[in-house]
């Protein structure tokens, strides 16, 4: 197997990228872990008007679409490329799948006046409205980086069938594999502290 150059400086440059990411996501998780400590009850009163049954369904569909991410890497790797499309286009369909749960989720909410700036909102105890700020930015924020990464696995099967990535050449398919499995990490840390706080 040729390997190429720049393969260590692409796969160092996606790690130190995904470390800023994690910066990042940290930063998040510890403003929850505030304000959870100082209105532990109102977090869970909010957390138990979220649906447990389709947190659950998005999450099994998450770590479904990361195992076909790594399966369409493996296939690559083995030059089966008809095989690692048919599963790099089955990640990118469970990736939409998820937004469109999400955004039904988000729609229910709404519509029952949930939402920052809603009569109803402000009206709730100030615990439930930190809670519900945060329930919208952290998965607002995830769901912008399942969208990427949809894109992202779009443009490589398009490359795949142009032959620019293939079995000597995956860095870019491997990226994008490692980019999903950190997507799919940061929700499997979101999933508990959003739904199953009780």
């Amino acid at each position: 197997m040729v390997k190429h150059t720049d393969d260590v400086g692409a796969k160092m440059g996606m790690w130190l990228f995904l470390f800023t990411e994690m910066l990042f996501f940290g930063g998040m998780f510890l403003l929850y872990a505030v304000y959870r400590a100082h209105y532990s009850a109102d977090f869970s009163g909010a957390s138990s008007e979220l649906n447990r049954v389709i947190g659950t369904f998005n999450t099994v569909i998450l770590i479904t679409s990361s195992f076909t991410a790594a399966l369409s890497l493996s296939e690559i790797k083995k030059g089966a490329l008809r095989s690692a499309s048919v599963s790099l286009g089955i990640t990118a369909l469970l990736g939409i799948i998820f937004l469109i749960i999400k955004y039904t989720e988000w729609s229910a909410k709404i519509g029952h006046g949930i939402y920052p700036g809603s009569a109803y909102f402000n009206d709730l105890a100030h615990g439930k409205v930190l809670f519900f700020s945060l329930y919208f930015v952290m998965t607002g924020i995830h769901a912008l980086h399942v969208l990427i990464g949809i894109v992202v696995f779009m443009v490589i099967l398009f490359m795949v069938h142009s032959g620019t990535v293939r079995g000597n050449n995956f860095i870019k398919l491997e990226n994008a594999a490692l980019y999903w499995h950190f997507v799919d990490i940061a929700w499997i840390y979101l999933f508990p502290l959003l739904y199953l706080l009780r």
